[in-house]
């Protein structure tokens, strides 16, 4: 690998890094945050839920403005504001603030993070861009093996803030380093689709709100039809005005590439799954198993170690068989994982634990950087930009419903507690509805690539 290959590759994964991080350490410190700030459930879920949403809402703008203004230029500009944020959520005097602030970080951390896959995709062809993104993967890897157990410690030594600003000295660094990137563009990107932009984040924004305020509020209530409502008709708002506009965000051609499509959808059930489960499994192990917040830190660790090695060893396996057959073989550990986590109950240890949390790291391990990569390849260099925010959305966007949904339904089994005797049937329902996701998901992306492989052979 060329000197500067390697530095674009270790800015690149420095900046990523930090972006599972301060998600699952704002996760890990939702209780501590509340009890400091005074706020009830569904404020404090806001502190994960903004970032995630703004992160999924502006991915497909900021590869739009990658394109147009420079893939180096919007990741500075992403990791900058990603900085910022951190940096004041730290200091936020109250959870209204603090909730703004992890959006404004959401909406640097989708720019910067759609800018990485481009820069990296354009940076290295071949085998090199393979294990390029194998090694993305294990930054993510890392940032969710080790954010939790990480944050418990920051927690219990410096308090809850250093869980924000942490990572915001981190992304400092990375901004740093910046101008050692290679810039690239799309020459043939012009504009960027507002209204695009606008109805789609706002549509996903509102149907979040309905999710989490429901089982406060009651489903029935004004508030929550009405958020459900509208935003179900600014997604649809949002097809249309991508059917009309000259340059549209939202890449239809894309949708006609099985390949893509077939990423999209593994990516997004992966996170749909493990994401929330990182979120609020372990409130679950401190109120009703019994366990120190240091102690669910560890236990969470077996989810999540799988996808700080499995990465590099799912490079080493396609060359030995197609990308295809590991994440089929990834997407069906992860649901036998969920099957086998229905066991879970107040009596459970953390070694009768070992076997599903391993077996969904597994899975998830196997998929990470290397689903990123199909999705890219099957775009082509030119609309890197395009298909990297279109992918992240995706992904960013399911895995913000996921945590919602979840959320909601572990809210209205516990009245808002996360705590008490209906936890445990709460997440057993919640593990079944993500296993069946997970069944469906496996049949899509089966048809989908087989589709892909005979129109590959057709015009071969």
């Amino acid at each position: 690998m060329r000197n500067n290959q390697a530095v674009t590759l270790a800015t690149v994964l420095l900046a990523v890094l930090m972006f599972p991080i301060t998600l699952t350490g704002a996760s890990i410190a939702l209780p501590d945050i509340r009890e400091a700030l005074h706020g009830d459930l569904a404020a404090v879920q806001w502190v994960v839920n903004a970032y995630n949403t703004t992160f999924a809402g502006f991915m497909l703008a900021a590869g739009g403005l990658a394109d147009i203004l420079g893939r180096r230029r919007v990741f500075a500009f992403g990791t900058a504001l990603f900085a910022a944020g951190g940096l004041l959520s730290a200091v936020a005097p109250n959870l209204l603030l603090l909730d703004v602030l992890r959006g404004v970080s959401g909406i640097g951390a989708s720019a910067a993070a759609t800018s990485a896959m481009a820069i990296l995709s354009n940076a290295f062809t071949g085998a090199a861009r393979a294990r390029a993104f194998s090694l993305f993967g294990v930054a993510i890897g890392f940032g969710l093996a080790f954010g939790p157990s990480l944050s418990s410690l920051l927690m219990t030594t410096l308090g809850w803030q250093a869980v924000f600003w942490l990572p915001a000295a981190v992304g400092v660094v990375s901004l740093l380093l910046t101008p050692l990137l290679p810039e690239s563009r799309d020459p043939a990107a012009r504009r960027v689709d507002w209204a695009g932009t606008v109805t789609f984040t706002a549509g996903l924004l509102l149907v979040i709100t309905g999710f989490i305020e429901g089982p406060a509020l009651g489903w029935g209530s004004p508030l929550v039809v009405v958020a459900f409502a509208a935003g179900v008709l600014l997604l649809a708002g949002f097809v249309v005005v991508e059917r009309r506009v000259a340059q549209p965000m939202f890449d239809f051609d894309l949708l006609r590439t099985p390949r893509f499509v077939a990423a999209a959808l593994a990516a997004a059930a992966f996170v749909t799954v493990m994401v929330p489960l990182i979120v609020y499994l372990p409130s679950y192990l401190t109120s009703v198993m019994g366990q120190s917040p240091r102690e669910a830190g560890a236990t969470l660790i077996l989810m999540t170690a799988p996808i700080l090695v499995l990465p590099l060893v799912a490079g080493a396996l396609t060359r030995l068989v197609p990308e295809n057959a590991v994440l089929l073989t990834a997407l069906a550990l992860l649901g036998l994982g969920l099957v086998w986590l229905t066991t879970i109950s107040a009596d459970s240890t953390a070694a009768g634990l070992a076997g599903p949390l391993l077996t969904m790291g597994a899975g998830v391990g196997l998929s990470t950087g290397l689903v990123d990569g199909m999705a890219l390849s099957s775009a082509g260099p030119g609309r890197s930009g395009a298909a990297s925010g279109m992918f992240g959305t995706s992904r960013l966007a399911f895995e913000t419903i996921g945590i919602a949904v979840i959320g909601s339904i572990l809210a209205s089994g516990t009245e808002g507690r996360l705590a008490g005797a209906g936890y445990t049937e709460a997440l057993h329902l919640s593990l079944w509805l993500m296993a069946a996701l997970i069944a469906a998901v496996i049949i899509l992306f089966a048809t989908l690539t087989r589709r892909s492989a005979r129109a590959l052979a057709a015009a071969a």
